[in-house]
């Protein structure tokens, strides 16, 4: 957990494979902990054919009945389901913003909001952004990603930067600059 705070968590991600990934790791993650997606996250690379969406979104029955077999990964039929609904979800809203990065960084417009917490309780669930993220992508079809969850990819994504004003990374993603 720590070296995913110090090198991945609040960094701004502009790649949409990593989007992908992000995003169907935060709907898993739903009812769990982080550390346990963070230390099953080879497993789904692998389970997911390294996040490529557009073979997840041709999986069929088969390959879900295979995915819930898997040990590695959390074997819950909705989310696995999801995952292939999801990424024919993205691939539909990249061809039609012309990437899913450039669709999901306009709610932060094309910016990470620099948030000032003092403390991690503080940290709201959800704010009104991750509520009209979750608004929206359930408007495209996307599935488990609700306004908290929105919320946790925005800040594991870099959208937002709720590192507390203590923390190093805090300072050191402030001074990142958009792409």
């Amino acid at each position: 957990m720590q070296r995913y705070h110090d090198s991945e968590w609040g960094v701004p991600l502009h790649h949409d494979r990593g989007l992908f990934e992000l995003l169907i790791l935060e709907g898993a993650q739903a009812g769990l902990s982080w550390s346990t997606i963070l230390r099953k996250r080879d497993a789904y690379r692998k389970a997911f054919d390294g996040f490529d969406p557009a073979v997840v979104a041709r999986y069929g029955n088969v390959k879900i009945r295979s995915l819930l077999a898997d040990s590695g990964i959390v074997r819950n039929r909705l989310k696995i389901e999801s995952t292939v609904s999801n990424a024919a979800a993205f691939l539909e809203v990249a061809n039609e913003f012309g990437s899913f990065d450039a669709y999901i960084w306009r709610f932060v417009a094309g910016e990470p909001v620099i948030n000032r917490r003092r403390s991690m309780k503080q940290v709201p669930p959800r704010t009104l952004l991750s509520d009209a993220m979750s608004k929206d992508l359930k408007h495209h079809g996307f599935r488990f990603t609700g306004s908290t969850i929105c919320y946790s990819f925005m800040q594991a994504a870099g959208m937002v930067n709720d590192h507390v004003v203590a923390c190093f990374r805090h300072g050191e993603l402030s001074r990142v600059r958009p792409r």
